[in-house]
């Protein structure tokens, strides 16, 4: 009886750790593609329009920037949630 129950809470135990780390994995990938995408685009746009270079390099850059900060917090978050 407590031999079954332990081996539940350490199959449990390894699933939330595989979940959390395929969650961190997941996150990262969705921050590179998302990147990727804002950094095509603004590529395109400014063959579009080479005189607003300066204006869509700016916003290309504050979106990168939220979008890995988001990114990290996801990390953090798997991270965190392999420890606890």
């Amino acid at each position: 009886m407590l031999l079954s129950l332990l081996l539940q809470v350490v199959n449990s135990v390894g699933l939330a750790v595989m979940g959390a780390g395929i969650g961190a994995g997941l996150t990262i990938l969705g921050a590179g593609l998302g990147i990727g995408r804002i950094g095509g685009s603004a590529m395109e746009a400014i063959g579009r329009q080479p005189s607003a270079t300066d204006n869509i390099r700016g916003v290309m850059i504050i979106a990168a920037a939220l979008i890995e900060g988001v990114a990290l917090f996801g990390v953090i978050a798997g991270i965190l949630a392999m420890f606890v």
